[in-house]
């Protein structure tokens, strides 16, 4: 089924099932410890254990690798090494790579800190562990560029992230009445997820199973099959619970590689989980941003040249850091000049992070803003509504937006938050040693649609079993999936069996980018209309007259239970979901809006959020109760991003140092403080029949801004280089003294 023509009325719009508060069907089996996740699965043969040791330089060649000691340790079955590994193919994850020089166990050359220079399997894991640290290495370093600012100069234009340029973006900035010209900086970050990445493979002759961590099967199954030189028909990958994600396991990392690897040697399963320093230096991370935001306007607000540039780094052939793309969309002005450059470094591979462009990017657009409005003396709400447009700000009216809620975002919470009781100028408020202040900022995320499909089978018996790719990070993917194919065929939730994460079932969209449930409900959709038409057919009705409703097919008064059309065999269809240009003929996005209340001490400079509200535009809402979650974390990890993630480089060495989780601030509870989400009544014709749109990464998007804004209001000290802690406040207090 191809998607190519605006969405009209469908059997989702019963909405008898879909858009209900389900609790997710697998939480039980999550919170009884039954959900296997890659590390867990129960094979009939004791596994092997693998251990990663990585390299102890960031670049620069092995000269001598001595693995004696490692191989006669007690418990030792396999050392691997670039010397006997076996021959590698072209990889194309973490960064492209050529034949024989895989990132996934590196020698001679070696390109990053802890790229894996050694695999030693053993009986045990604390066998493999200690026979790792008996192997010596001599290295021959070359000197490496680990800083970004050093680099800014040597800078270029990369493929991923070209020029946007509209009309003369200098003339127009330099005639501006009203101007503001700032710089802002965020670290390097890590996804840090929970579950590490681990992988448990084995052969069965030709045949290679894996059970790993990863959020896109039939990627890691085609890289698989690139890397170890086997065909894709002999790979099988099994994803079914994933533990977190956030964009790192969108690639594969050495868990993986040498995992297949080693047990092809040796006959045997082999188990690997990659150890906490390696997740932060072995796979990948958020590259660090430097990022000019220009923007000039009249007296009463309204924007006529907005500039953004950026700089960010990564090892040669990687992803670029997209900072630049909200600001493509998010406000009206006729001159426009947004531009990227991309500079070589010597760290780990950078590559997708939670709301990969606009989670960082968005800090300095909606920054700007706030301190445009402080400069125009506007209030920053009504400066975003006046700035509204409802078409591609780049293509002008001809390339409308397919839904665009922003402004009733703002409004609806400006409102709900009591905008207009907040302190109207920094320092204002204060409750006992804590100044309060408030904050907003426009949130905005790429809609992304990818193919999808699934097989959905009506079981004996009258019940439905899905069966797709589809993985589940946490997301609710199994909830959801079976919501729709419920819907479809008339049944209750309860009646529908989810099976995801196979690469035996057919190919899904996978989840990242926030493309995850509403391409893979499109394509659990194109699966039951298949379905329906073969059942309406096989009861001898007018398939545009049939109706399913309540475990029947109905036409007219007549009906016939499904049960009895399954038979004892059982009736099956597959089916895809592609897509046509509709997103060339719209511009596609989730919009919203962020308000967040702070406390700031007044002697110590102790950041606190107080309270903070997101309101959402994102097509129909699947299930309220997942999309809420969804948003939460968003939002959690919003205000993480502004208050304290952060990996420290070490410029001499060229490693993140903070390279666990006790070092490396995430929020946790105490964080946290009392948040609401109000979901925006939207359906988006353009993006898939479900006329849902991407929810996760909308819920990250701006809240950071919202934070720094509000830090400002209490404060009265701008922080433009993130995250902002106390010590910088203090800083900005002694400037003003």
């Amino acid at each position: 089924m191809k998607f190519d023509q605006p969405a009209t009325p469908n059997p989702i719009d019963q909405e008898r099932v879909v858009t209900r508060p389900h609790t997710r069907i697998e939480g039980p089996l999550k919170v009884t410890g039954q959900a296997p996740y890659a590390y867990e699965y129960q094979l009939p043969e004791t596994p092997t254990y693998g251990f990663v040791l990585g390299a102890g330089i960031a670049r620069g060649k092995i000269k001598s690798i001595d693995t004696a000691a490692a191989e006669a340790a007690p418990g030792v079955l396999l050392v691997l090494t670039h010397e006997n590994m076996p021959a590698q193919g072209a990889s194309d994850t973490p960064v492209p790579q050529q034949e024989d020089a895989s990132p996934q166990l590196a020698g001679p050359e070696v390109r990053h800190y802890h790229q894996a220079v050694a695999f030693v399997v053993a009986e045990t894991f604390e066998q493999a562990r200690a026979a790792a640290s008996l192997i010596e290495v001599e290295y021959e370093v070359t000197p490496g560029q680990f800083t970004l600012a050093d680099t800014v100069d040597s800078g270029k234009e990369p493929d991923d992230a070209v020029d946007s340029v509209v009309g003369n973006f200098e003339k127009a900035f330099d005639a501006a009445e009203v101007t503001v010209d700032l710089t802002f900086t965020t670290p390097d970050q890590s996804q840090a997820p929970m579950e590490p990445h681990a992988t448990i493979a084995h052969w069965d002759g030709e045949q290679l199973t894996v059970h790993t961590a990863h959020q896109v099967v039939h990627w890691v199954k085609r890289g698989l099959a690139l890397t170890l030189k086997v065909p894709q028909k002999n790979v099988r990958v099994v994803s079914a619970y994933v533990g977190g994600g956030f964009g790192t396991k969108l690639l594969f990392f050495s868990d993986a590689v040498l995992s297949a690897a080693a047990a092809r040697v040796l006959g045997r399963p082999v188990k690997t989980t990659l150890q906490r320093p390696l997740i932060f230096n072995n796979t990948s991370h958020r590259a660090a941003t430097i990022q000019r935001v220009r923007l000039g306007a009249d007296h009463a607000g309204n924007l006529s040249a907005v500039g953004h540039d950026a700089w960010t780094g990564n090892l040669p052939g990687g992803d670029t850091e997209p900072a630049c793309e909200a600001t493509k969309y998010l406000y009206a002005g006729a001159n426009r000049q947004i531009r990227t450059r991309k500079t070589e470094l010597d760290l780990p591979p950078g590559a997708s992070m939670r709301a990969p462009g606009e989670a960082v990017g968005m800090l300095a657009i909606e920054g700007a803003m706030d301190e445009l409005a402080e400069k125009l003396g506007v209030d920053p709400v009504e400066l975003r509504l006046m700035n509204d447009v409802q078409f591609d700000p780049e293509k002008g009216p001809k390339r409308p937006f397919s839904s665009r809620k922003l402004a009733q975002a703002l409004r609806t919470g400006a409102k709900a938050f009591g905008w207009e009781g907040r302190p109207r100028t920094p320092q204002e408020r204060r409750d006992g040693e804590w100044l309060i202040g408030y904050g907003v900022a426009s949130a905005f995320r790429t809609n992304l649609v990818k193919p999808s499909g699934a097989t959905i089978r009506l079981e004996p018996g009258g019940t439905l079993t899905v069966e797709t790719q589809m993985t589940d990070i946490g997301t609710g993917s199994y909830t959801i999936l079976g919501q729709v194919a419920a819907e479809m065929l008339g049944l209750t939730l309860e009646q529908v069996q989810v099976r995801l994460g196979d690469s035996e079932y057919p190919a899904s969209s996978g989840s990242g980018g926030s493309w995850g449930a509403n391409s893979a409900s499109a394509g659990v959709y194109a699966a039951c209309d298949a379905l329906r038409r073969d059942l309406a057919a096989k009861a001898g009705y007018t398939y545009a007259n049939a109706v399913f409703r309540g475990g029947k097919i109905w036409q007219g008064a007549e009906c016939t239970e499904l049960s009895d059309l399954a038979g004892k065999e059982g009736v099956s269809a597959t089916g895809s979901m592609t897509y046509g240009d509709l997103d060339e003929q719209f511009a596609q996005a989730g919009f919203g809006a962020h308000f967040v209340e702070v406390r700031v001490n007044a002697y110590t400079a102790e950041i606190r959020v107080n309270r903070a509200l997101s309101v959402v535009g994102a097509g129909r809402i699947l299930n309220p109760i997942t999309a809420r979650s969804q948003c939460l974390g968003g939002m959690t990890m919003g205000i993480g991003s502004a208050l304290m993630e952060e990996l420290h480089v070490d410029h001499d060495l060229g490693l993140f140092v903070n390279h666990d989780l006790g070092e490396y601030h995430v929020p946790v509870h105490a964080d946290i403080p009392d948040m609401d989400v109000i979901f925006i009544d939207e359906l988006d014709d353009a993006s898939s029949p479900l006329r849902a749109k991407g929810l996760g990464e909308l819920g990250i998007s701006g809240v950071g801004a919202a934070v720094a804004n509000a830090v400002y209001n209490a404060t009265g000290v701008r922080v433009r280089d993130f995250p902002i802690t106390l010590d910088k406040i203090l800083a900005g207090w002694d400037a003003q003294a």
